[in-house]
């Protein structure tokens, strides 16, 4: 359940404006803009705190009701600008093209490898265990993978993860990494690497998710009236919203 106690502006509002950063990657003082365009005087700074705030809420909230996932990953890591300093953002989706889990981390040395260790540990807590895991030539994750692995083993497990390093096969995943790029670039770099966390969340649990037509029925039923979302979706999507949050 998410809190909205001690707003000064309706739930719709503020999941609109969330929903419209997140979505479209504007700077906040063009949603600001935007924002007075539709009748709704709000500063930026205060967009700002919405989002810091309420986006990783809503993307767990998405993330619980995604498709159970394929035992089959693909994990790749991209960067992003925090502090005018470039950083590991850490993405796997399976091979239908569902995120399953993301992590920024804030080293890029000899650290590497522990914070691989650390996204494959939970990307496994929240999606289970993958039969096999699909990356490029990186020593970095594939040393995290054989971390795992020999966990699972010393854990008794017999069946370890399979670990393929096979370029072409990692194409989805590194196709998927331009759809951030391309929103997370208007935004300007982010300031702080609190920020920028909750930024990703919400993009990629308002946008990713969003493909599954069940879920974006959700995220907009959050925002709109019910037959506001049956005008916008049309009549292929289901009839009822899923229960509010």
């Amino acid at each position: 359940m998410i809190n909205f106690r001690g707003s000064h502006y309706p739930r719709e509002v503020i999941l609109y404006a969330v929903y419209f950063y997140v979505r479209y990657g504007v700077s906040y003082r063009d949603l600001e803009e935007i924002m007075s365009e539709r009748g709704i005087q709000v500063d930026h700074s205060t967009l700002n705190r919405w989002v810091v705030r309420y986006s990783p809420m809503i993307a767990k909230a998405v993330m619980k009701r995604k498709r159970q996932p394929m035992g089959s990953w693909r994990v790749d890591e991209t960067y992003i600008k925090v502090k005018g300093q470039w950083v590991y953002y850490y993405r796997a989706v399976d091979k239908q093209g569902d995120t399953l889990d993301f992590m920024l981390s804030e080293y890029r040395d000899e650290r590497d490898e522990a914070a691989a260790t650390l996204f494959f540990k939970q990307a496994i807590d929240n999606n289970g265990l993958p039969y096999r895991v699909v990356i490029d030539k990186s020593g970095t994750n594939e040393a995290g993978l054989q971390n795992i692995n020999i966990q699972l083993f010393l854990a008794g497990w017999v069946y370890l993860i399979e670990i393929l390093q096979v370029k072409y096969l990692n194409n989805r995943i590194e196709q998927d990494h331009r759809f951030i790029k391309k929103l997370t670039k208007p935004m300007l770099g982010f300031k702080a690497f609190y920020s920028a966390q909750a930024t990703l969340a919400g993009i990629e649990g308002f946008c990713r998710k969003v493909l599954q037509p069940e879920v974006e029925f959700w995220v907009l039923s959050q925002i709109f009236r019910k037959d506001q979302v049956v005008l916008i979706c049309g009549q292929n999507y289901p009839a009822k919203a899923i229960n509010c949050l």
